[in-house]
């Protein structure tokens, strides 16, 4: 499925081109958090490693382990797959020194301590990156200076990276689906609609099931999408759409619906793109001392504070009580919830996880740049690093920098950057 492209902040800048993750040691992140843990509490929060491996996978293998679910461990955000990456779960009904003994493979742990609370999504304060671009010139890396001198004056578009949306770039239409209750329509999404991209036995499953020939698709999925064959026998045995869905992993579900918001807060971004900088009345300004939001009834009065990088306009992460703006800024809202036949209200239904929304900021500012440029046994390469809020995507910043696509050389299932879901009801 195609995804529309974003437009560059940077569009005067032609790119240095090259590729990333070549190799998984190529894309280094690691988790500044907001807080230290006390050294007291029924929690062991641990800062652990994995490469290669996503969150959830980690996730799985530490709870294995440990003997202890993995629902019951807690993290701030998650983290590329393809990559090196360094975050901090808390785990429940463990010690430091039993989780400082783990052996797992592709998963180290660096530290652990005690502390009172579950560690939770969006309790991150940034992320730190260090990024090899490979396939260039080396002597390119004197081309970048302008290009971040730029993203720091007026800001790197806060879209959220491609990889947000899944392998099919698809998972805002199953989450569009979610939130309509239309479990027809995500079964169809979800099992069917082959693409030219699929291999012959998974198109031919999909085609089976876009046909009704549910007993064939079943036959010709292929076992290693444990997922999909659940959701398909699930079918098969009750005749129920919705019964399908519903056993559907709720954190699969979630993520579906966030990335519905992820669009339509990307078609927020790209359409003020030329004036991401510039604050309007009517907008909600994001403070980005605190994150707290308010109504910008002067914007030639507040502009002075968006120049010094205090607060910047935001977008909607569409939800039932989202807070909208006013004039302008609302009819442009308006129009792209429109277009995808969508309203605040309707992520109340009862099914579609009751999201409540949020206001997001359309820019945010990079900072700790360094550059350096070099050859290695894998070749010549640039790399590039610096730190991002949480909730930013480092893809983007590349995007901007390379010019040659904003996905992943990998796919990746997972954001390399946290993905904040506080703004779902429990």
């Amino acid at each position: 499925m195609s995804t529309p492209s974003l437009p560059y902040l940077t569009r005067d800048f032609p790119g240095i081109g090259g590729t990333i993750k070549n190799r998984p040691e190529d894309f280094f992140v690691q988790e500044i958090p907001i807080y230290e843990p006390s050294g007291e509490g029924e929690h062991v929060f641990a800062e652990i490693q994995k490469i290669n491996l996503t969150t959830f996978d980690a996730i799985n293998r530490i709870a294995a382990a440990l003997k202890v679910s993995n629902r019951d461990i807690g993290y701030a955000g998650l983290k590329d797959a393809r990559a090196v990456t360094r975050q901090i779960v808390s785990i429940p009904g463990a010690t430091p020194e039993a989780v400082m003994g783990l052996r797992i493979p592709d998963v180290s742990i660096l530290w652990a301590a005690r502390h009172a609370n579950k560690l939770r999504l969006g309790h991150l304060k940034a992320n730190r990156f260090a990024i090899k671009i490979r396939d260039v010139n080396p002597t390119d890396v004197l081309k970048l200076r302008p290009v971040f001198d730029a993203l720091q004056k007026r800001g790197m578009p806060n879209y959220f990276g491609e990889q947000r949306f899944g392998r099919r770039g698809d998972n805002d239409k199953l989450g569009a689906a979610y939130v309509r209750g239309d479990h027809k329509a995500l079964l169809s999404a979800l099992l069917g609609e082959p693409e030219k991209t699929d291999e012959p036995q998974l198109a031919q499953a999909r085609a089976a099931f876009d046909r009704s020939d549910l007993e064939e698709s079943m036959r010709l999925w292929p076992r290693h999408f444990g997922m999909e064959r659940r959701v398909l026998h699930r079918l098969i045995k009750t005749h129920r759409p919705s019964s399908a869905v519903w056993s559907i992993d709720q954190r699969l579900r979630r993520l579906w619906v966030s990335a519905l918001q992820s669009r339509i807060f990307n078609e927020v971004v790209a359409k003020r793109i030329d004036s991401l900088d510039r604050l309007m009345d009517g907008d909600f300004a994001y403070k980005h001392e605190n994150g707290a939001c308010f109504l910008v009834e002067n914007a030639t009065t507040e502009q002075p504070r968006a120049d010094a990088f205090e607060i910047s306009p935001t977008g909607p992460l569409i939800g039932f009580r989202v807070s909208l703006p006013q004039a302008e800024p609302l009819k442009m809202e308006q129009e792209i919830f429109s277009i995808h036949g969508l309203s605040p209200a309707d992520f109340k239904r009862a099914g579609s996880l009751r999201v409540k929304g949020d206001r997001r900021p359309l820019r945010v500012k990079p900072s700790d740049i360094e550059l350096a440029s070099g050859v290695d046994e894998h070749g010549p390469h640039i790399t590039v690093a610096f730190t991002l809020p949480a909730g930013s995507f480092a893809t983007v910043l590349l995007g901007e920098l390379m010019k040659s696509d904003r996905k992943p050389t990998a796919p990746s299932t997972e954001s390399d950057a946290t993905v904040n879901d506080a703004n779902e009801a429990e």
